[in-house]
C-alpha cells in the first residue's frame, strides 16, 4: 500500500514558491521544498489529485493557483518507516495571495527563488533539484 503525496511547483515572475520545511516533520525536516501533502481517503472521487494540492497550498502557505495544473513528474520512495510514497509534481500558476508559513508545524520559512537558487542551494535535496528542472523544462515549452 503506498500513501500518495502531491506537490506544487507554483511560478510567479520567473520564481518558484519553495518552503523550507519544519524541523518537526518526520520526513526531510529542515530541507528546501515545493509545498505538497498526502492524498486523503475521499471515496468515489474525480480530481483528488488536484482538489488535495489545492487544499494543502491554501492549509500551509495561504496561497490559491489557477485551475489548470500540468503534469510534471512522479516518483517513488521510502519513509524512514519503510512506508512507501507515490509522489506527483504539477505545474502550477499563483492566482491570488502572498504566502507565508501558515502552518508552522510544517513550514518553517517561505521563498520566491529562481531556479539557479534552488539548485546551488545547500538545503535542495536531489528530488527537488530533479523536479524543478522538470518543471523549468515543461514551463519554457507551455504557454500558461
Amino acid at each position: 500500500m503506498f500513501y500518495v503525496n502531491v506537490e506544487g511547483a507554483v511560478y510567479k515572475e520567473n520564481k518558484w514558491l519553495i518552503i523550507e520545511r519544519s524541523m518537526k516533520e518526520g520526513h526531510a525536516g529542515g530541507l528546501l521544498s515545493f509545498v505538497g501533502g498526502t492524498v486523503e481517503n475521499e471515496g468515489n472521487s474525480t480530481d483528488i489529485l488536484e482538489r488535495t494540492l489545492r487544499r494543502e497550498l491554501f492549509e500551509e502557505v495561504g496561497v490559491k493557483v489557477k485551475e489548470k495544473m500540468e503534469y510534471v513528474r512522479n516518483t517513488s520512495f521510502k519513509l524512514d518507516d519503510s512506508s512507501e510514497v507515490i509522489d506527483i509534481v504539477y505545474l502550477c500558476e499563483l492566482e491570488e495571495g502572498e504566502p507565508f508559513p501558515k502552518s508552522p508545524e510544517e513550514v518553517a520559512a517561505v521563498y520566491w527563488m529562481t531556479t539557479d537558487e534552488i539548485v546551488h542551494h545547500p538545503k535542495t535535496p536531489i528530488w527537488l533539484m530533479d523536479s524543478i528542472k522538470e518543471a523549468e523544462k515543461l514551463l519554457k515549452n507551455k504557454s500558461f
